[in-house]
């Protein structure tokens, strides 16, 4: 044995004790160099001014206890629940498995759907009441974020009719993570009236990390039970800012990156912005990665008891979105 694990934040070597936040520091100096060659103007700077203070402090909402049985969640399911949900996928997409798990712990019934499905007709949406437009790259981004997925829904009659169609029911709900939030923005699928879609980060950096996100009063159906929570979460992404009118009437904030400087707000969206949703609250689009932050040993830092928790604060989202559905077939 050379090593072992202790609690306190320091690394004892012989008779010296070395303090890991100084060395931390002292670590992070050279990347701050890199850092000012590398980014826009003044990004490096708030970044090494913000990065030790910005902390990631919780707050849990009311309904969470980190049990699987409170939210009806059984892993080891084999039977059908007839509650029917849909993964969008196009060319270069990741984290499918991540969300297909996750709504099939929260009790859906989950369909595999490719873009090739919908275009040849094979699929047409009309038995799912949720879909998901998952994160990634679709095409690789070489057309600029979601713009080639955006483009396989408006020039295929087969698939843009499947999706209107879904839309203009009144059982449905969808969700848009990342690449699928950027799509969703992309097609107008939140606000036909204002369409606006996303943009380059201002850092001009992809911007990958864990951060603190704060959900305010909404009414979206997957986050309304979260007002008031500050939760951690995994995000990933090159365009995720969000610019918005002046006029707060026309669209729903359903998330807010809790610190509104760089790198707490990694995309200088506006308001600070992480989530939209829908005026109904059916449909929702949100930059961070939910999915993958839905169990305690999913986030690089979880305040509360990992060995008690069975399932993480996200998973309610996905609960919320099956009690919908319940009740609203």
């Amino acid at each position: 044995m050379i090593g072992k694990v202790v609690e306190k934040a320091q690394l004892s070597i012989g008779d010296q004790l070395l303090a890991i936040h100084q060395l931390r520091e002292k670590w992070f100096h050279t990347s701050y160099l890199l850092d000012k060659i590398q980014r826009p103007k003044g990004h490096a700077e708030k970044r090494k001014e913000n990065i030790f203070k910005q902390t990631l402090k919780y707050k849990f909402q009311k309904r969470f206890d980190g049990k699987l049985s409170t939210y009806g969640l059984d892993p080891k399911r084999k039977s059908k629940s007839g509650i029917k949900a849909a993964i969008i996928r196009e060319k270069g997409v990741n984290s499918d498995r991540e969300m297909a798990y996750a709504l099939y712990l929260a009790g859906f019934d989950v369909k595999d759907v490719h873009m090739t499905d919908l275009v040849s007709g094979r699929e047409d949406l009309s038995e799912v009441n949720l879909i998901v437009f998952v994160g990634g790259f679709s095409n690789s981004d070489v057309l600029g974020a979601a713009k080639g997925w955006a483009g396989a829904f408006l020039y295929n009659p087969k698939a843009k009719a499947a999706l209107d169609n879904f839309y203009k029911r009144n059982d449905t709900l969808s969700l848009g993570v990342c690449n699928g939030c950027q799509l969703m923005m992309e097609l107008g699928l939140l606000y036909p009236e204002w369409q606006q879609k996303m943009h380059h980060n201002e850092s001009g950096k992809f911007e990958c990390g864990f951060i603190s996100v704060t959900i305010p009063e909404n009414n979206s159906v997957m986050l309304k039970s979260y007002a008031g929570a500050q939760l951690g979460v995994w995000l990933a992404h090159g365009e995720g800012q969000f610019k918005l009118p002046k006029d707060l009437s026309l669209y729903s904030i359903a998330a807010k990156y809790t610190y509104t400087e760089y790198p707490g707000t990694p995309n200088g969206s506006d308001l600070a912005v992480a989530a939209l949703c829908s005026k109904d609250g059916r449909h929702l689009a949100i930059m961070p990665h939910i999915e993958r932050s839905l169990f305690p040993w999913n986030w690089p830092h979880y305040t509360r008891e990992k060995k008690v928790d069975e399932v993480g604060p996200w998973m309610e989202a996905f609960v919320n979105a099956r009690d919908w559905v319940i009740k609203n077939k």
